[in-house]
């Protein structure tokens, strides 16, 4: 019997200039935090929506940067290696409530058998106070997927880290709505994300495997299907294995998103079912935006 299905925390998004990645999400009509440090090499600024977050992340100082080690998943180390071949989406993160737990479920499910890693770090609030917020995360990995990694995140001090006022975007962005990873053989990977996600796997009317998590849908999908979603977009590069290639957002009005982008000469096509805005413009990723229901 599977327990309750996952929800999304949020996504990492690894950018090699972080300066110039938190300029176009902002001109991409999301409001964007203040920066913030963390202790082992990376920073990063984010996109807070309704129950869910973008974390846009860059590397900024190296010699911080710990490795992998026996059942030790390096964050930063990862970001790192993902970013010598190019930015994008490479993590997908999961709510959590008891890091050792999810920690000792991934094991058991033989996922993954990382030891929970717990660090703080500095966030500046709306009115300029700083906090210490502090996080616990549960790491799991794929042999066949040195380009994506997943976790849960379980925050300590949330009412430091969720403020009304970091929610509100231009572009009236509410929440994550879908994650899509790019395989050659996605039905290879079912086992994988069902356990990971405790979801089962369905296919819809186009023959894409979907896991529905609690409040979006993770979708696996060829790099033709791919193609035909988004069209006139390149595929993703699956030399190193499947890669998460994008994300939907759902907004409140498609039209003041369309509004937002036109204005700042963010350069968007129309989707199945709303725009996006490719990976070479949005660093790495497709960003596609759709009218909540």
């Amino acid at each position: 019997m599977l327990s309750s299905a996952r929800t999304y925390d949020h996504l990492v998004l690894c950018v090699d200039d972080l300066d110039a990645a938190r300029i176009f999400y902002t001109c991409a009509g999301f409001n964007m935090t203040p920066v913030a440090v963390h202790p082992f090499g990376t920073h990063n600024s984010l996109a807070q929506l309704q129950g869910s977050f973008l974390e846009v992340l860059s590397v900024n100082d190296a010699s911080l940067i710990v490795d992998h080690g026996p059942r030790r998943f390096s964050f930063s180390g990862f970001n790192r290696d993902f970013l010598e071949h190019h930015e994008g989406f490479s993590m997908v993160v999961c709510q959590g409530e008891d890091a050792s737990q999810d920690a000792a479920e991934f094991a058991t499910k033989g996922l993954s058998d990382y030891e929970p890693f717990d660090f703080s770090r500095k966030a500046r609030l709306p009115d300029g106070t700083q906090v210490t917020v502090s996080f616990s995360l549960a790491f799991v990995s794929h042999a066949d997927m040195p380009e994506s990694a997943f976790f849960t995140c379980h925050q300590h001090a949330p009412e430091y880290f969720w403020k009304p006022e970091y929610q509100c975007h231009e572009n009236t962005a509410r929440s994550i709505v879908e994650t899509i990873m790019v395989a050659s053989d996605p039905a290879r990977y079912t086992e994988f994300f069902g356990k990971l996600l405790n979801s089962p796997v369905k296919s819809n009317d186009q023959n894409l495997l979907a896991f529905a998590t609690s409040g979006g849908i993770f979708t696996l999908m060829t790099q033709a299907q791919w193609r035909q979603r988004f069209i006139g977009e390149k595929s993703p590069d699956l030399s190193q294995g499947p890669r998460m290639a994008g994300f939907t957002i759902a907004v409140d009005s498609l039209e003041k998103a369309t509004q937002c982008l036109s204005k700042n000469d963010i350069a968007f096509r129309p989707s199945q079912s709303g725009i996006f805005i490719s990976a070479k413009t949005a660093h790495g990723c497709v960003i596609e935006f759709i009218e909540a229901t």
